[in-house]
Parts: structure tokens; C-alpha cells; sequence
């Protein structure tokens, strides 16, 4: 009987007629049909480099801080740093070319920014992200262990960032990861130590290839890792990591290598420096110092610090940016058609209770909430469906708070 000579599934080529055919379990294809294949892919995948997509809208770094001055206010150094940082990464993704001009291939800069509690640290990445219109999701370090360990794994960063993405993996690969938290994994102790450190150094460890730039197997779904699991490859190259974190402490790390640099007999005057703030000095070395290993401190070129809020940026706040709280409250009542108004001395008030409780932005929230919970609950207003909110009536909701008493 004559044997039937092979064909492929693909072009119907005779095996006499190439030069060779690979069987697989339900059809065949031949050589011919590889290469053509390869070079699509080739074409496609390989040697076509990563732009952005044409809604990113990609403005120069100036134009970058006017938007935040939008929403943040004060922090200057902190804008600048992140605006011309987040400029260079996108220009760098936006004028790719397939070929690399002059062989220089321009690496990205993760950022770094330091600074107390509510002072707009994550606010600063959430308005960049939307001002892009790129993918953008908010990781908490504290949560974060070693794999294998009870916790969270840290491919899945990139898990919700695929799902900020609507499930598009090219758009996850020019996202924005906001890890929040950065200075909870810092190493427990310098010294050696008989057991793991699961959710400090263990963690840095394995976010430096997340941070550099690799091919990340993460699990669609998010959830633990296991070998049966079906996973997408995402390319991190391009993922431009912002890590925030209030470093307590960080202050006399910084105080105390300023001082060292006293010659003679003199050392620094810190009476001379008044109520100054140390962030503004720090390097790397500190925050190498606090327990961030000399790796991660590497992937992360760009450092940061932002000022702790005083009286006025905190005044500002209250009305000045386009989501400002007070804009809000009126906004509501504006809805169930009351006009609300908050005298100057109400907002000097809740502004001096801000700063006695050292919480920052945050705090003027609890304190307004405090304030206009009852008013929100009754939503009665005058003849003129006008509520005004004085002094004394914020002094009498704020002395039924005991966590609130105003003297």
C-alpha cells in the first residue's frame, strides 16, 4: 500500500516540495510556514518597541505642575522632581524608535518621595495618572510577604494593575505602580538573625526585578501563585514604579550625618535651624541607612521629599483645589438645592485642630465631618434655603467629640 505523503495544514505544501514538516498532535506545518510566522512576530512583538497609545496625553514637565497646582498645593520640589521624571519616562516610550539611535537606550527612573502623613503623597501619583490617562493602581507595602508566606505575593502589584487596564496587557505595561508604605519593609535589624524577615528584607528582594524591569508571570485573577495556575507575562520595562512612604525617624538619620560633618570643635547649631525640615537633605545613603537595602535603593534614581504642612498650606486646602473639602460640602447641599456657607473663622478653627493632631491633610476631614455630620442629618436651612455655619455652631459640634474638645 503507498504510503500518503505528508501536506501542510497551513499552505497544502507536499513534503517533497519543502524542506521539512513539523507533526504536531492534530495537524502539520511545514518550514516555509514557520519562517513566515517568525517574521510576522518578528515584526509585531520583537522589533517593534512599546509607544504610547495616542489618548496619553504627554505635556511638558511645566505644564505637568501647573496641573498639579490644580489639585495639590504647595510642595514645589516634590511636583518639579515627579513632573520632569514622569516626562522623561513617557517621551522615552512616545519617541521610541524601532531602531536605537546612537545605540544610547534610555532607562527609566522609579521615584521615590518622602514626607510626614497627609501630605499629599499618594495624591501626587493618583492626579499624575489622570492626567495621562494611563492605568494606575495604589500598592500597600505592609501587606506584602515573601512567596510561600501568609500574605500577598508581590506579582500581584501587577495583578491589579492588569485589572486598572481592563484586562489589556499593553496598556498594563505603560501604567503606574504607586507602592504606599515603602518604608514598612525596611529591614528589621542590621544584624543576622536565625529567622526570616518574610515581610522586610524578603520583600525588597523580590520587588528589585519588579523594579528594574522583567517579565513577570502574574496570575490574571490576582491570589496566590501555583504551578497549575494559567498566567500572562507582563514586561515591567516600562511600568514606572512611585514608592511614598513617611520614614518616622528619618528626620534624625539625616540630623545625625549633618552633624558629622561639623569641623573642629563646632558642630551644628540646631538652634540656628529652628523648626526645619530635615527631609529636605536626604540622599540616598539615609534612607539606605533606614533599612532599605543598597538594590532597591539603586532601582529607585529618584528621590523626593515633601514639606510638612503649615497654617496656610493647610488653609488653602480647605478651599483652593478643584476637589477642595469645603467645594465638596458645598457641592452636596447644592444638590438638595442649600446654599452653605463656612465663615473664616470656622475654617481658621478647623485648621488649628489639624495641626494640634499632626495627621496632616487627613485630619481637616474628620474634623469637618465632625462639624457637619448633624447639619448633613437635618438639611434645614433658612427662608432664603441658605445655611450658614459660624463659629459658635462648629464650637458646640466639636465639644460633643470628646477626641475634638475645643477649649
Amino acid at each position: 500500500m503507498e504510503k500518503k505523503e505528508k501536506t501542510c495544514s497551513f499552505c497544502g505544501a507536499k513534503g517533497s516540495e519543502v524542506n521539512y514538516i513539523v507533526q504536531g498532535i492534530t495537524g502539520l506545518i511545514c518550514g516555509d510556514c514557520i519562517e513566515t510566522v517568525y517574521d510576522m512576530y518578528k515584526e509585531d512583538y520583537i522589533g517593534k518597541q512599546k509607544k504610547l497609545p495616542d489618548d496619553v496625553t504627554l505635556m511638558k514637565p511645566k505644564e505637568m505642575k501647573k496641573f498639579l497646582d490644580q489639585y495639590v498645593i504647595g510642595q514645589d520640589d516634590a511636583k518639579k522632581v515627579l513632573s520632569v521624571a514622569v516626562y522623561n519616562h513617557y517621551k522615552r516610550l512616545k519617541h521610541n524608535k524601532k531602531e536605537v539611535i546612537d545605540d544610547v537606550e534610555i532607562e527609566k527612573s522609579n521615584i521615590v518621595l518622602v514626607g510626614e502623613t497627609g501630605t499629599g503623597k499618594t495624591l501626587l501619583a493618583k492626579t499624575i495618572a489622570r492626567m495621562l490617562h494611563v492605568p494606575f493602581t495604589i500598592a500597600d507595602a505592609t501587606t506584602l510577604t515573601q512567596a510561600g508566606y501568609v500574605g500577598e505575593d508581590v506579582e500581584g502589584i501587577l495583578a491589579r494593575l492588569y485589572q486598572a487596564a481592563d484586562y489589556n496587557k499593553e496598556k498594563a505595561e505603560m501604567g503606574i505602580v504607586f507602592i504606599d508604605e515603602i518604608d514598612k519593609i525596611t529591614r528589621k535589624s542590621d544584624n543576622p538573625s536565625i529567622t526570616r524577615d518574610v515581610s522586610g528584607e524578603g520583600v525588597q528582594q523580590a520587588l528589585l526585578k519588579l523594579l528594574e524591569g522583567a517579565v513577570i508571570n502574574v496570575p490574571p485573577e490576582g491570589g496566590r501563585k501555583h504551578p497549575h495556575q494559567k498566567f500572562i507575562e507582563i514586561d515591567t520595562k516600562n511600568i514606572l514604579f512611585v514608592c511614598g512612604g513617611a520614614f518616622d525617624g528619618l528626620d534624625k538619620v539625616i540630623a545625625r550625618r549633618l552633624n558629622t560633618r561639623a569641623i573642629g570643635y563646632k558642630s551644628a547649631d540646631k538652634s540656628k535651624m529652628g523648626k526645619v525640615n530635615f527631609l529636605q537633605y536626604v540622599i540616598p545613603q539615609d534612607i539606605k541607612t533606614y533599612g532599605l537595602i543598597p538594590e532597591i535603593v539603586g532601582r529607585l534614581p529618584v528621590l523626593s521629599y515633601l514639606d510638612p504642612l503649615e497654617k496656610d498650606a493647610l488653609r488653602r486646602i480647605l478651599t483652593e483645589p478643584k476637589n477642595a473639602i469645603i467645594k465638596q460640602y458645598e457641592k452636596l447641599f447644592s444638590i438638595d438645592e442649600i446654599d452653605i456657607e463656612f465663615k473664616d473663622e470656622v475654617l481658621d478653627l478647623i485648621v488649628e485642630k489639624a495641626i494640634d493632631y499632626k495627621v496632616g491633610a487627613r485630619g481637616l476631614r474628620s474634623i469637618c465631618e465632625a462639624i457637619m455630620t448633624d447639619a448633613m442629618f437635618e438639611m434645614e436651612a433658612d427662608e432664603n434655603n441658605k445655611l450658614v455655619i459660624s463659629l459658635e455652631y462648629a464650637k458646640k459640634k466639636l465639644k460633643n467629640k470628646d477626641y475634638l474638645k475645643v477649649a
